[in-house]
């Protein structure tokens, strides 16, 4: 009894004095770190390959391509990164003499731009630049790794020597050539293959040299990039492109040191995850320190970034919002970011409110009790402003969408001879998705039910009548009203397919989507998404699939239809208008046009508009493309979000942005404020295991009585 209720005591003296609760290690309580959650582990973390949100999180703060967005101006505005400044374009005629730049578009036969770099950048410490004694001039240590060696490393942290050197121009045009890798597959290749100068034949010359285990680009020429010295390059692109600039934005334009590529290409090294999809090599502010993505990934510092500040200028309210406050402070801010996989939404939910999660998104299940509409007006509920959280929100320059593989015969266009019906079905299908309902039941409101590709916010985006899909909606009273459901089943008879069954046959009309929906809202979806089809007779089948193996889907076409969603690389309508490019076709160019969509005069229309400047002609082109996708409805044009954002009271210096990803350089975490605050809100409930403890010495005291006085009687 002594001892069990010393146990007892000690126990209930543990739960007082420590975080019981919490799921970071002690050693970290107090320490400049942000904790963050992500839901799909990331595939490609190589530059050249990851065109994913859930993967830009990660490689946003760590490459860096030589432009980058103002943090804080809106519109956004491109501003020099690792570049000395934003280049101008150069134009040049079809034999190479310059242009001036008020030139008549048609003349231009090339546009350069000349990147200047700053110099003394310098890259991560890595085991790719290790080199024996003798500095610049030593062998590199871990070049050339035999089987044995290689037998003991089993991650990147294996390799005890570490070294760096400065960027130079050199790595940009080597990781511009590995758009074109044989064994990497770039989203954006068959784009740039348009533009970029020879990158087509370019990829062409290096599939004679596919089965070396490491393909040296710096013996291979590609015209459209040249280094000029150390620190300037040149890009040239066919005609005038303006939206190039923007991509230089992004980490497809990123470095690439040609001594990592050739220190990860070694044989032995795949097998061990010990890739650059694996482990990333930049110069930006943080540097990936733990791959495990079904946990748990950190970021932290680069002891060698380069000297960059916070911005001193932004939008007219942000002083008022104290985002200024920490103009000409040294970035970054913060040491370390933890990020840990959450694969459901409550999990992810309760963590936030206790602290542990220092921002989250709202999800439907949670948004009654951190929101509440009064008179149309969000605000945030009284127990999140007891909390101190604070909620930011903003119309998202996004498109939701589920798209039909226009390759199947049931659904696609490809076919002369069901184009017709096929066209009918998928109009059918578009207006039996009432995606004002699920606006409503989904994103408790928190959404514009889409007309077109093109989000609020972009040029080219219409409002009010102008620019409601007629195939789709009437304009009743001054508002958007969805065609009937009569009307969807006049066009699934006129498709052939009456009452949802094959008139010919009589089978039932089956149609098989692909989603990678998981977790506590997803039963609920597919029951919904199988009423909306059961409204015109079609059967649906839902065949869930893990992230990778839907990505690997759609690359090979066996997809019917599909959920996905864009967000702007850029803001431009180019970024958006392209998803439905015949050339950037999934499954025959390897592009973003997942529905493998093509229709020539939409082509036609696309190369004339994407290099347009913004205005009148310009319009009078998008609305004439959006009106050929309305007819053709290769999307079920789904909705824009409407992004919330809470953010507890230690966190601070956050903007949204969807163009913009490497944001995590620019914001500040009070620890002590936190660490005091998870401590009030985290304070153990004590008094049910007193409780316990007393019932249970109130039961065990009789029996330990009787058993003393046994004792004591055999003992006399």
């Amino acid at each position: 009894m002594r001892g069990l209720f010393s146990c007892l005591f000690l126990l209930l003296l543990t739960a007082c004095g420590s975080a019981w609760n919490d799921p970071y290690p002690a050693a970290d309580r107090g320490r400049n770190i942000l904790y963050s959650a992500f839901t799909e582990r990331p595939k490609h973390l190589d530059p050249v390959q990851s065109y994913s949100e859930d993967e830009i999180i990660f490689t946003g703060q760590i490459y860096e391509p030589p432009l980058q967005y103002h943090y804080l101006k809106r519109p956004y505005a491109l501003i020099a990164a690792t570049a000395e400044a934003v280049p101008q374009p150069r134009y040049l005629d079809a034999r190479g003499r310059p242009l001036p730049a008020g030139a008549d578009p048609a003349r231009i036969a090339f546009t350069d731009y000349v990147i200047a770099l700053k110099p003394g950048i310098r890259y991560q410490p890595h085991p790719a630049f290790a080199r024996t004694a003798g500095g610049a001039a030593g062998e590199f240590v871990y070049h050339s790794l035999t089987r044995p060696e290689l037998d003991r490393i089993n991650t990147l942290g294996d390799f005890t020597l570490r070294d760096t050197r400065e960027l130079t121009a050199d790595d940009y045009v080597y990781g511009l050539k590995r758009l074109a890798h044989p064994r990497l597959h770039s989203p954006i290749f068959g784009l740039m293959s348009d533009y970029v100068v020879g990158l087509g034949d370019f990829a062409e010359r290096l599939k004679a040299a596919k089965d070396k285990p490491w393909i040296d680009l710096r013996q291979h020429r590609l015209e459209g990039a040249e280094v000029i010295d150390r620190y300037r390059y040149r890009i040239r692109v066919k005609g005038k492109y303006p939206q190039f600039l923007y991509w230089l934005a992004m980490p497809f334009f990123a470095p690439m040191p040609w001594e990592a590529d050739k220190f990860h290409s070694q044989p032995g090294m795949a097998e061990k995850n010990l890739t650059l999809d694996w482990y990333p090599i930049g110069t930006g502010p943080y540097m990936l320190t733990e791959n495990n993505p079904n946990a748990r990934m950190v970021l932290e510092r680069n002891p060698n970034f380069r000297q960059e500040t916070y911005p001193c200028e932004g939008e007219a309210e942000d002083a008022a919002a104290d985002l200024l406050k920490d103009c000409g402070q040294t970035l970054p801010f913060i040491d370390k970011v933890v990020f840990t996989r959450e694969k459901e939404q409550i999990p992810y939910w309760n963590k936030f409110l206790q602290g542990y999660y220092d921002a989250s998104g709202i999800s439907s299940d949670a948004f009654d009790q951190a929101v509440q509409v009064t008179a149309g007006e969000i605000t945030l509920s009284d127990g999140m402003r007891a909390q101190g959280i604070s909620l930011t929100t903003s119309v998202a320059t996004s498109s939701m969408y589920m798209g039909f593989n226009w390759l199947d015969p049931l659904v696609g266009g490809i076919e002369p001879k069901t184009a017709e019906s096929a066209r009918k079905l998928r109009q059918a299908i578009s207006i039996a998705m009432d995606q004002e309902e699920f606006i409503s039941i989904f994103q408790n409101g928190r959404g514009v039910a889409a007309q077109g590709p093109i989000p609020p916010g972009i040029f080219g985006y219409r409002e009010g009548a102008a620019g409601i899909n007629r195939h789709m909606y009437d304009w009743v009273d001054g508002h958007p009203r969805r065609k009937s459901i009569a009307e969807a089943k006049r066009l699934l008879a006129e498709a052939g397919w009456p009452n949802g069954r094959d008139a010919r046959t009589g089978e039932p009309l089956v149609i098989n989507l692909d989603s990678t929906a998981t977790g506590v809202g997803a039963k609920a979806r597919i029951d919904w998404l199988n009423k909306q089809f059961a409204k015109i007779d079609i059967q649906l089948v839902v065949r869930s699939t893990d992230y990778n193996r839907f990505q690997e889907k759609l690359r090979k076409g066996a997809v019917q239809l599909f959920y996905l969603g864009w967000n702007a690389d850029y803001p431009d309508p180019e970024n958006f208008m392209f998803l439905l490019h015949g050339r950037q076709g999934k499954v025959r160019h390897s592009g973003e046009n997942a529905a493998n969509y093509q229709n020539p005069e939409y082509d036609e229309l696309f190369e004339r508009m994407k290099a347009m400047e913004s205005g009148p002609q310009r319009q009078l082109l998008i609305d004439r493309m959006t009106a050929i996708l309305h007819r053709d409805a290769p999307w079920i044009w789904g909705f824009h979000p409407k992004d919330y954002t809470l953010c507890h009271a230690w966190l601070t210096n956050r903007k949204p942005s969807k163009v913009g990803h490497n944001t995590l350089k620019y914001q500040r975490v009070d620890a002590a404020l936190r660490e005091q605050r998870r401590a009030e809100w985290n304070r153990p409930v004590v008094w049910p295991l007193l409780l316990v403890v007393l019932v249970l010495g109130a039961a065990i005291w009789p029996a330990w009585r009787g058993y003393r006085r046994r004792e004591t009687a055999t003992a006399r």
